[in-house]
């Protein structure tokens, strides 16, 4: 056995069931070990930012690691945006980076880069194996640092050497970790939780991360029952939703929209997240989104079981009633012009019980987010670390840990640029994913960013001038999704009317493998 086998099959032995991959020279002992170990299912991306996007879907929705395979730094590197989201996500991602053979480091080889220092931004554990009879030991501790708690992004760096050496160590024999995602609260805080609750006239409790679990979920509703206004942070990891479960708040993007949602507000509790603050800094607005006298207290950290910590607040403040829940409506069928309205409405009356919808629809994604409340139970992955082109990886990694699922992917044809290579990954793999790209032909986001600051830091209100709009116009020339989508294998069509675009969604929402649906928004 040599190296890459003792990886590979320490990664199956801690329950790691896929690798999202994308390899070069040195990772060829790697890509051979596949073949003498049937539990790792290995899954080819063209792009690594589609290999680590789809390693965080893979991981929110199995609940457990995925890895992937990657070449070398500048490899890294192309997947750095996603393991971003992956590390705002806190997902149990396992990435196995290739090196130079250690004896042929030295010589500053032209792939030759600083893999650690490029590897430390996004992840919480960076080793290197030295010898062969490392590999199976750091594979183990990967796992393990991976799954947290709270979770995160660990990298192990394999030189060529250390994995096509003959080793020593039984992969049998290496200590397989023991995965715990959290830790309980301690009793204090629960307590000092219950008491500030009693004494507070307008209390918000604060949800984001291991709060956003089902069991948890479930636990918040209770105290909303009682009276205690429940949020979620702006962009979460999972949330399940729709018919028959409860709906938490969504924090608001801009910060004037938040701290007006939050006024009066003088208890803000904190379960699985951190205090809110701006995605960004604006002239005269303030960076963290607490109101003036609020006081803020932690109820559940990062790092701890928040659901025990909800269950265990809602006993002490005695909310035993039954949460609010949301009931199933179906809207009725959109006519017309084809606005994010319209194909919320679609959404609305197609998505399956039991689906995952991936959102990177940037500016289009919030009417559809909020008009799917009362669907089908579904659950609903989001742009943790706000890097644009997660949409499309998420759904081939939550496709592949839920063969059952129907995936759906909302994209702003912005976003769907970054990373369309992943729609190949679809099409080979036949992943059950409806893709939809919002085709404005503009960064319309970016469009709302200049429009409300100014580079001398002043609130302008105005439109981009002819240079600055050549920055934010995708229209010239413009994209032709369909031509691109069923460039990479997958069957596309082009919907301009609400008309067509429900039936459109109809059919792929319907339908078994992957489809792609334009829908032509200007």
């Amino acid at each position: 056995m040599n190296g890459a086998d003792a990886t590979l099959k320490t990664l199956a032995d801690c329950g790691v069931e896929a690798c999202f991959a994308n390899p070069g020279t040195s990772e060829m002992q790697m890509v051979s070990a596949f073949d003498r170990e049937p539990r790792v299912r290995p899954v080819l991306c063209l792009f690594e930012g589609v290999a680590t996007g789809a390693a965080d879907g893979y991981a929110r929705m199995a609940g457990k690691p995925a890895a992937t395979l990657l070449h070398l730094g500048a490899g890294l590197s192309n997947g750095g945006a996603n393991l971003h989201n992956a590390r705002r996500a806190y997902s149990p991602v396992v990435n196995i980076v290739g090196d130079h053979a250690i004896d042929h480091q030295k010589h500053d080889a032209p792939l030759q880069s600083d893999i650690e220092s490029l590897a430390r931004p996004h992840s919480t554990w960076v080793k290197s194996a030295k010898t062969a009879d490392d590999a199976c030991h750091l594979a183990a501790e990967a796992v393990a640092a991976s799954c947290g708690p709270p979770g995160g992004v660990a990298t192990l760096i394999l030189p060529a050497d250390c994995a096509w050496s003959e080793t020593k160590e039984n992969h049998k024999d290496v200590a397989l970790p023991l995965h715990r995602y959290a830790i309980p609260a301690p009793a204090r805080q629960v307590e000092a939780a219950a008491k500030a609750v009693r004494a507070a006239r307008k209390p918000v409790l604060f949800l984001g991360g291991l709060a956003c679990s089902e069991r948890a979920l479930v636990a918040a509703g209770r105290l909303a029952a009682r009276g205690v206004r429940v949020m979620t942070d702006t962009f979460v990891a999972r949330l399940p939703r729709g018919a028959g479960r409860f709906a938490p708040d969504r924090m608001a993007y801009f910060g004037e929209h938040a701290l007006a949602d939050l006024a009066g507000c003088d208890l803000m509790l904190l379960a699985g997240t951190k205090t809110p603050v701006a995605f960004f800094a604006y002239p005269a607005m303030p960076s963290v989104f607490v109101p003036k006298g609020c006081e803020v207290q932690t109820l559940s950290a990062l790092h701890e079981d928040a659901a025990d910590a909800l269950e265990a607040l809602a006993e002490a403040l005695g909310a035993s009633g039954p949460p609010p829940l949301q009931s199933y409506q179906m809207p009725d069928k959109p006519r017309g012009e084809l606005t994010p309205y319209a194909v919320a409405d679609s959404v609305a009356r197609w998505l399956p019980e039991g689906a995952v919808v991936c959102d990177d629809a940037v500016t289009s994604g919030l009417p559809i987010f909020m008009q799917t409340r009362s669907a089908k139970p579904h659950d609903w992955l989001m742009l943790t670390g706000g890097a644009i082109g997660a949409g499309m990886p998420m759904a081939v990694g939550a496709a592949a840990a839920r063969p059952g699922a129907k995936v759906l992917s909302l994209n702003g044809d912005g976003a769907g640029a970054y990373t369309l290579q992943a729609l190949w990954t679809m099409a080979r793999e036949g992943l059950n994913v409806a893709t939809v790209v919002f085709a404005n032909h503009a960064y319309r986001i970016l469009e709302m960013e200049l429009a409300r600051t100014s580079p001398g830091g002043r609130t302008t209100g105005g439109e981009a001038g002819p240079a600055a709009a050549r920055l934010l116009d995708l229209g010239d020339p413009r994209l032709d999704w369909v031509a691109l989508s069923q460039g990479f294998g997958v069957p596309a069509v082009c919907a301009v009317t609400a008309e067509e675009f429900d039936a459109a969604l109809a059919r792929a929402l319907a339908g078994s493998g992957p489809s792609f649906i334009e829908a032509a928004m200007g």
